[in-house]
Parts: C-alpha cells; structure tokens; sequence
C-alpha cells in the first residue's frame, strides 16, 4: 500500500515537473514568435539599429542570388541597395529542444534590389 502511494506521489511529482516544462515551453514559443515579428518588421522597415540588435554577432545569411553575408555585411545591404515591399511568414513551427529553438515555416519576400525587381517564396 506504501508503496503504491509512493509511486503515485511520484508520478504525479514527474506530471507537475512536465506541466511545467509545457508552460515554459510554450511562454519560450510566444517569445520567439514575437522575436520573429519584431525581426521581419525591422528588415522591412529597414530599422538598421534594431535589425543589429537582434542578429548575432556570428550570424551569417546566403540570400537568394547565392551571396553570402556576415552581420555586418547583412546589415549594410539592407541600408544600401534593398527594397523590400513585403516581407511575410506562414505556417510557423517552432521547435525547442533544451536552449535551442529551430523555427520552420513559409516567406515571401518581394521588392527592389540594386534595381531589379524581386518575388521571392520558400519553405523551410
């Protein structure tokens, strides 16, 4: 009989633990989510401070034409010679495992850049 209560505390201990690992979860996803607005309105809007805020010093991006950049390099083409109309995402999933976070879904992106035009999807 002890042993059963025992192993009943238990479980409902290890339930707690869960339920509190799925709301912390799912506070860590509305925050990236929002992270992930914040980031797509200041690349559209062009807010260079803000856009350098969010990026980290290590990021690197290959854009569509296959060019790669670092931060810094990302940030100035996006003060120099790009337009961007629309910039939208879809079908977001966000994934945590531990303290990474790996974000998949739909964007389209379309405007100018160094005078041609541009509309651009993918998935991912």
């Amino acid at each position: 009989m002890c042993a059963r209560i025992f192993s009943t505390l238990v479980l409902c201990l290890l339930g707690c633990f869960a339920i509190g690992a799925m709301a912390q979860q799912k506070s860590d996803t509305t925050i990236i989510r929002a992270l992930e607005s914040k980031w797509i309105d200041a690349y559209k809007q062009r807010q260079i401070a803000t856009l350098s805020a969010l990026l980290a010093e290590d990021y690197v991006i290959t854009i569509e034409d296959g060019s790669t950049y670092g931060k810094v390099g990302f940030v100035s083409y996006n003060a120099g010679p790009l337009r961007v109309e629309i910039a939208e995402t879809s079908d977001i999933n966000i994934r945590i495992h531990g303290n990474i976070a790996i974000v998949t879904g739909a964007y389209h992106e379309r405007g100018e850049s160094r005078g041609k035009r541009y509309d651009y999807h993918t998935t991912g």
